[in-house]
């Protein structure tokens, strides 16, 4: 297993870093179970990436001209309430939200109530039914720490699409942070992101390359 540990100022700068990684030591595959099964993709076997400012603007990737956006703040206002809400669309088989919104307001609560030195402010995405689900949640927590005074965010997704998932994923979860760090009273703080599947699809490949200055 290779370990990839990427530190990043900001979220733009973790994605064009996180591109270069997987492009350079993903390793390549047919996908046989799961999303786009038959296609090739590169993963990564484990990283983690540490952004020390993730509330630096713009929390969307500014691309070169020519490359298509993998997000844009319009999709993040759709997007936003599938993390935090319970709402759930037809033909969704579930949403982060279901999951997440009663335990956002009871990590608030926690701190806010019972101080701030716990390890108990854990949230959990996903349930032992999930795993027979067509395509299981890709988030699987959100773990908090409050210390030096800010809110602080470590996540781990189980897969990872690099290109049409961690920019909204990471922005989303961003103002989410901001969100809960005002609630409970203290300054907003960094993101630690780890998987063991952060992936760039064959059809993503050329752009990306494009993308991170290496074509």
């Amino acid at each position: 297993m290779r370990m990839s540990s990427i530190t990043a100022r900001d979220l733009s700068e973790a994605w064009f870093l996180c591109l270069r990684e997987v492009l350079a030591h993903g390793y390549e595959y047919t996908i046989e179970r799961g999303s786009y099964a038959g296609q090739k993709r590169r993963e990564l076997d484990m990283i983690t990436v540490h952004i020390q400012n993730p509330g630096n603007r713009p929390i969307i990737p500014d691309v070169p001209p020519g490359v298509p956006p993998p997000s844009t703040m319009g999709y993040l206002d759709h997007y936003l309430p599938y993390l935090m809400t319970a709402q759930r669309a037809e033909g969704e088989q579930y949403t982060y939200g279901q999951y997440l919104e009663s335990q956002i307001a009871e990590v608030i609560r926690m701190y806010r109530e019972d101080g701030f030195n716990t390890n108990q402010a854990f949230m959990t995405v996903g349930n032992p039914e999930a795993i027979y689900l067509t395509d299981p949640p890709c988030l699987r927590s959100v773990d908090t720490r409050v210390r030096y005074g800010k809110l602080h965010f470590v996540v781990y997704f189980r897969s990872w699409d690099l290109w049409a998932g961690f920019p909204s994923n990471l922005a989303a979860l961003q103002l989410l942070k901001e969100y809960m760090a005002c609630e409970i009273g203290v300054e907003d703080g960094e993101i630690i992101a780890v998987s063991k599947g952060m992936h760039l699809y064959d059809y993503a490949w050329d752009i990306a390359k494009t993308a991170c200055g290496l074509e």
